[in-house]
């Protein structure tokens, strides 16, 4: 299966996904709307929420009452995943998303964060409707552990020590673990055996974790019209992401020093020799293959699923997380 095939097995859903979101973005606060509304039709691939309808479907047949919860589940992740974009801006000091300016740089950091808190706990609104209380024990753990991941990389940021462990547990912590929730999920609601409910937490997990580490990657070899942002972002804000880690690891010695310093500062003045530095000394080929692994991993995790046009979505999902470019 071809990527531009991954959305068609799911387009009607896909559809009534976005028409709920628009939906559930009313507001008496014409501010919230408009904040709202302009980060969520602000591009994106919608991975996640698309990954709660692939997921559910390769569970099982689908009855009305499952499928509307999967919408409902695919709008909660959504309004999750976008209330943290908005809060990382403000934390980042961010200009640009997706080729946009941030919410932040438009209105402000106050109705941002403020936005963001709406998202989050509409989310949990729709989650009261959707009556399933494994899944709101699973986003309860699962939006905790983001919170938990972005302080660690918080406390990361300006640390050139930082190891590759600790660098792989908050990219776990902060961004796949809400594939892994999307995922489990879509599972949940489909009724999943609890063998299948594990794959597809598994899958979430890996694949989530691969997308991160080639969004480190795009960092030090995309352009900022591919990225939809400026490029050496992570080196400005100082984090310590695996392709740094590798190169003061094994590049030359005056690579170490400069990757040393620019973490420390948050400096961009020799982003060009940096980009160089990295490339030069394997760090891009290394993260890829790790990534690589973890996308492996996830089509493995999912053989126990039955073949069907949305397990094939799902590897070509996995496949696809590894060869993006923004």
């Amino acid at each position: 299966m071809q990527p531009t095939q991954i959305h068609d097995v799911v387009a009607t859903e896909f559809g009534q996904v976005n028409d709920y979101i628009i939906s559930q973005l009313s507001s008496d606060i014409p501010l919230i709307e408009q904040i709202g509304y302009y980060i969520i039709s602000n591009g994106g691939k919608r991975l996640r929420p698309l990954l709660v309808l692939l997921a559910a479907k390769a569970s099982a047949e689908l009855d009305q009452k499952k499928l509307d919860q999967a919408i409902q589940m695919a709008t909660i992740i959504e309004f999750i995943h976008t209330s943290t974009l908005l809060h990382d801006d403000v934390v980042d000091e961010s200009d640009m998303r997706r080729g946009k300016k941030t919410a932040n740089e438009e209105w402000g950091n106050a109705p941002s964060v403020l936005v963001g808190d709406f998202l989050y706990s509409r989310a949990f609104q729709i989650m009261v409707d959707v009556g399933s209380m494994q899944c709101m024990s699973i986003l309860a753990k699962t939006t905790n552990i983001i919170a938990e991941g972005e302080v660690q990389q918080l406390i990361n940021c300006g640390d050139p020590d930082t190891t590759e462990e600790s660098y792989l547990k908050v990219i776990q912590y902060k961004t796949a673990k809400l594939f892994e929730g999307a995922a489990l999920c879509g599972a949940v609601v489909a009724n999943a055996s609890l063998p299948h409910q594990k794959a597809l937490q598994d899958y979430g997990m890996y694949v989530g974790t691969a997308f991160q580490l080639i969004d480190d990657v795009m960092d030090y070899t995309s352009t900022a019209e591919e990225m939809g942002k400026s490029v050496g972002d992570d080196l400005a804000e100082g984090k310590p992401t695996l392709p740094l880690i590798y190169t003061m690891k094994h590049g030359t010695e005056g690579a170490v020093k400069r990757v040393r310093t620019a973490i420390e500062t948050g400096g961009l003045e020799q982003l060009d020799t940096i980009i160089d530095d990295v490339q030069r000394c394997g760090a891009i080929q290394y993260t890829e293959q790790k990534a690589q692994q973890q996308a492996d991993l996830a089509i493995a995790a999912i053989e126990p699923l039955p073949d069907s046009d949305y397990k094939a979505a799902l590897i070509a999902l996995a496949h696809a997380s590894v060869k993006r470019r923004n």
